[in-house]
């Protein structure tokens, strides 16, 4: 498991606005944002996430000018903690990071190990609230992961 899982205020959102917060802590116990994504929540967060900030703030004014603010400070602290999971949903965010050589899931990642471990019986319910949201999911996408889990 990484020593580091670094969220980006997307999944945060989300995952508050379906009531599933606390999947995050099941899956991962501790997880680490920046000023920046916290400010971007706009909600208190619970205890076991820790807000961290970035040490080359620099390094992050240059990513920002490819991606915005929290996502660009979620990638300068994962590139200053090795062994790190960055949580990002955002397409421009994540080929960044996979051309940084940074590892990454989403929130249908979170998901998806969620049920893997147990933590939920069926992905089901939960993408159907994610429907329900802003979020934006393809149908392809939808089917692929509910295939992947036998729903």
């Amino acid at each position: 498991m990484p020593r580091y899982v670094i969220a980006d205020a997307s999944v945060l959102i989300i995952l508050d606005k379906i009531n599933q917060l606390d999947l995050l802590k099941g899956v991962y116990n501790s997880i680490y944002t920046t000023i920046e994504i916290f400010e971007e929540y706009g909600k208190p967060l619970p205890d076991w996430i820790n807000v961290e900030s970035t040490e080359d703030k620099k390094y992050q004014k240059v990513i920002e000018t490819q991606v915005d603010l929290g996502e660009a400070s979620a990638i300068a602290l994962a590139i200053n903690h090795k062994n790190s999971l960055l949580i990002l949903d955002d397409l421009r965010a994540r080929k960044l990071a996979k051309r940084l050589g940074l590892t990454f899931t989403g929130t249908l990642g979170v998901i998806n190990k969620a049920k893997s471990i147990g933590l939920i019986s069926k992905i089901r319910p939960l993408i159907e609230k994610l429907k329900l949201t802003d979020f934006r999911i393809s149908d392809q996408v939808i089917e692929s992961l509910l295939n992947k889990n036998k729903e």
